[in-house]
This record gives C-alpha cells, structure tokens and sequence, in this order.
C-alpha cells in the first residue's frame, strides 16, 4: 500500500503484434533469459507499493500465460488473468473490471514496456495520490510536424512543449473509472487512457520518464532491447567487481 491506499497495475499484454512479423505475441518472445512479459511484470512485483497485478491477455493466451508466466516465475502479486479486448480502451476496461474491492490507486502499463523503472512507478503512485491522475512521458528530441491530409506542412509546434507519452499512466480508481464509463457512453475511443480522463476536464501530471522505457513493436526494437539489456548486465557486473575490490 502507499500511504493507506491499495494499488492495483493493470498489464495490458493482448495485442495482436502484426508490426512484429512473428508467429507467436511479441510478450512471449525471450529477451535473453525470459520473455518480455516476464521481465515486465518483475518489474511491478518487486515494488513495495504495488498490492496487485491484473494482466491482461488474449483469451487462447491465457492458460499459456497462466503456466509459462505466472508460475514458471512466481509472480505472487498476479491476482488475475482476464481475457483481452478488440482494441487496448476495451482491454485496460476488462482489467478494471476485475480490480479489487479495495483498490484506490491504479496504473496501466504496457505488456511490451519492459524497462520501465522503480522510479518511474514509484513517481506515478506518488502523483496519482497527490494530483489524482499523472502519465509518465519524455521530452520529444526531435522537431514535430503537423501535416494536411496531401502530406503538406501545416505547422510546426515548438518542440519544448511536446512530450511523448508512455506508461505506466496512474489515477485514482474513481476518476479512471468515470472517465471509461463517459467514453463508453459517448463511442469514444482514445489511443490511451489519459486521453480519457482529459475529456473529463481533469489536469494529468506529467512525470519524467525514461528513453529507455521503449515500447517493443518492431523486430528492429527487440536489437534494441538486447542492446539494452547486455549493456544493462555489463553495469551490473562491474558494479559486483568494484564491490568485491573493495
């Protein structure tokens, strides 16, 4: 719990992967030991303040995920399982269906981000709790175009004011759940969860995140994960050495 509040982290893992040109869900592909998934999911069990873990999969996945996640790992924090929607909205909605009674504070987070970091979870309870609702995203590093529909320029926004969103995205569980059920009333669909609750005219926080909190869809981002990963190892084994010199 944080602060008396029960937190609850939604894994969205349902999507169908088509970037990825793999025959099986890009969440269970290996990433040097374990699968994507695996390594995502450690990375909430291991914070303190997480009190439960909801992942979402698509239905003929979920025994899989049940057997070669779950357990093969031991993730005791995976309360449920739930069966994955059309698009992510309807997906992120089924998890919260299956929250806990108790439940005050929840993140949703992609199955594919598997280096989001303590710190990035930690500061997104921490400005769910005081705030109600926050998202974790970056400063974009690259000059935005907004284009017509014959692909001419119609402006340039300055770029200072643009940030690229990521997950996890956290908000207090009444405000998440008015915001799904105005866009479920209404047909709304977002491409993320902070576009819902914008709509209630609700502020969200933004917290810094991390350019190495990547999202996996192509097979050019799993070189880059393994990259990541292996320079990530190498640190921790100096680190180990200098600790063993000492």
């Amino acid at each position: 719990m944080y602060k008396g509040q029960y937190v609850s982290a939604i894994i969205a893992a349902a999507g169908m992967s088509n970037r990825m040109k793999s025959k099986i869900n890009k969440q269970f592909i290996f990433l040097d030991d374990k699968p994507i998934l695996a390594h995502t999911i450690e990375k909430f069990e291991r914070c303190k303040y997480i009190d439960e873990i909801i992942v979402v999969a698509k239905e003929d996945e979920i025994n899989y995920c049940k057997k070669e996640i779950v357990r093969k790992y031991k993730f005791r924090k995976v309360s449920k399982i739930v069966r994955g929607g059309k698009e992510r909205q309807d997906s992120v909605y089924n998890g919260m269906l299956a929250l806990n009674e108790k439940s005050g504070i929840v993140l949703s987070h992609d199955g594919a981000r598997p280096f989001v970091n303590l710190k990035n979870i930690i500061d997104s309870i921490e400005g769910a709790y005081n705030y109600g609702a926050c998202i974790v995203a970056v400063p974009v590093k690259d000059t935005i175009k907004i284009v017509d529909d014959n692909q001419n320029i119609n402006r340039t926004p300055r770029r200072s004011l643009l940030w690229q969103a990521q997950t996890p995205q956290c908000f207090k569980k009444e405000i998440l759940i008015e915001a799904y059920r105005k866009a479920i009333e209404d047909g709304f669909m977002g491409t993320d969860d902070s576009m819902l609750v914008e709509r209630l005219g609700i502020d969200v926080k933004i917290v810094m995140g991390s350019y190495e909190n990547m999202k996996i869809t192509t097979p050019e981002d799993i070189i880059i994960a393994e990259s990541l990963l292996k320079d990530k190892s190498e640190i921790y084994k100096r680190k180990e050495i200098a600790f063993q010199i000492r």
